[in-house]
C-alpha cells in the first residue's frame, strides 16, 4: 500500500515552504500546489511541485485521486490588507471561492483531514487587545472576511461527513528557516519584520511608524511576532493530532504576549549594528492598539512548545534572510 501523501496548497510561499521542508525532514511525502504568483520555485525544497491554481476543479480532482493523498495544508492565499481593501472582489475570489473549491473536491475525495491557515485579521478589533478562540470574530478589512467565511465552510463541511480540521489563526509571523534556505521574499511585504530588515540594508528608505499616540507603553502598536519555524511546526503537530483521531479545532497561534513597533525597531537596529530611519507617520483606520493572542489552547490540544520565543533571535533571522536576497540580486 502507497504511504499517504500530503497535498500543500501554496507550498512556495513564505509560510507554506517552511511547513513543507518541516514535513520532508520529518518523513513526509508532499506534494505542492502553487501557481507561483506570490511563491517561488526554489522555495519548494523537495517533494513534487505542480503549478496550477487552488481553485481549478479539474486539476485539484486530478491530483487528489492520481495521489494517496490523506491531508490537505492550504496556505494559497492573498494576504496583503491594504491591496484587499482595495480590491475585494479579488481576494474573496482567491481565498474564499477557491477554498470552497477546494473543499468540493475534498469531499469527492473522501479527504479526512485539513490543516487551514487563517489569520488574527477574523478577530478586528477585539476588546481590550487579546484575543482568545471565543473572542466574537468582527474583521474590519475583506482579507480578514475571506478568511472567515472559509472558517465557516469548514465548519459546516466537517459537520457534514467524516472530514476533520485544523484551522490556526495566525498572528504576526516573522523570521526565516533556522538553516537560511527559505525565507520572507514577497516583493512589497507588509509584515513589519520583513520591512525593517529591508530599511535595514538599504532596500528601503525607512520603515513608517503608523500611530505614536496609542494608549501603550512607548505609544506604539503593540503585537504578538512568532517566528516562522515555531508556526511550521505547529502545522505539524496538526497533522499528527489529527491522524491520532484528534477532534476539529480552530487554534491561535502566537506567543502569548507582544512587542511595540518600537521594540521590535530597536531589535532590528540591535541585529544591524546601527539604527534604522524611521519616519512617524498618522494611524491607519482600524489598526488596533495592541493585538495579542490567547494561545493556551494551541499548547493543550496540540502539545505544541514554541523553541524560537525570542524577538532578537527573530530579528537576526530576518536580517540574515534580508542579506542573503540582496546577495542573489548582486550576483
Amino acid at each position: 500500500m502507497s504511504k499517504a501523501k500530503i497535498l500543500v496548497t501554496g507550498g512556495a510561499g513564505y509560510i507554506g515552504s517552511h511547513v513543507v521542508a518541516q514535513l520532508l525532514e520529518a518523513g513526509e511525502e508532499v506534494v505542492v500546489l502553487d501557481n507561483l504568483s506570490t511563491g517561488f520555485r526554489e522555495a519548494v525544497l523537495g517533494g513534487e511541485l505542480i503549478i496550477g491554481d487552488v481553485g481549478d476543479t479539474e486539476l485539484v480532482s486530478n491530483l487528489l485521486r492520481q495521489y494517496p493523498i490523506d491531508t490537505v495544508m492550504h496556505f494559497a492565499a492573498r494576504t496583503i490588507v491594504p491591496e484587499s481593501v482595495s480590491d475585494p472582489l479579488r481576494y474573496y475570489a482567491t481565498n474564499t471561492g477557491a477554498t470552497r473549491n477546494l473543499l468540493a473536491c475534498c469531499a469527492r475525495a473522501d479527504i479526512r483531514h485539513i490543516v487551514f491557515s487563517s489569520t488574527a485579521a477574523v478577530y478586528g478589533v477585539p476588546q481590550g487587545g487579546h484575543a482568545c478562540e471565543e473572542t466574537p470574530t468582527n474583521p474590519i478589512n475583506p482579507y480578514g472576511t475571506s478568511k472567515l467565511m472559509s472558517e465557516w465552510m469548514l465548519r459546516d463541511l466537517a459537520a457534514s461527513c467524516a472530514m476533520r480540521y485544523v484551522a490556526l489563526r495566525y498572528f504576526n509571523v516573522a523570521g526565516c528557516d533556522g538553516r537560511g534556505r527559505i525565507g520572507q521574499s514577497t516583493a512589497k511585504a507588509t509584515l513589519l519584520m520583513k520591512v525593517a530588515a529591508e530599511a535595514a540594508i538599504g532596500v528601503r528608505p525607512h520603515v513608517a511608524i503608523y500611530g505614536t499616540d496609542y494608549p501603550t507603553a512607548d505609544g506604539t502598536g503593540v503585537r504578538d511576532y512568532i517566528h516562522v519555524d515555531d508556526l511550521a511546526a505547529a502545522h505539524l503537530a496538526a497533522l499528527a493530532y489529527l491522524r491520532d483521531g484528534g477532534a476539529s479545532a480552530v487554534l491561535n497561534a502566537g506567543y502569548g504576549h507582544g512587542y511595540s513597533v518600537r521594540e521590535v525597531l530597536s531589535a532590528m537596529s540591535r541585529a544591524h549594528g546601527q539604527s534604522i530611519p524611521v519616519l512617524e507617520q498618522d494611524r491607519r483606520a482600524g489598526d488596533p492598539p495592541e493585538l495579542i493572542a490567547r494561545c493556551a489552547r494551541i499548547r493543550d490540544t496540540l502539545g505544541w512548545i514554541p523553541r524560537l520565543d525570542d524577538l532578537d533571535l527573530i530579528a537576526r533571522s530576518a536580517l540574515a534572510w534580508e542579506k542573503r536576497l540582496a546577495a542573489r540580486r548582486a550576483s
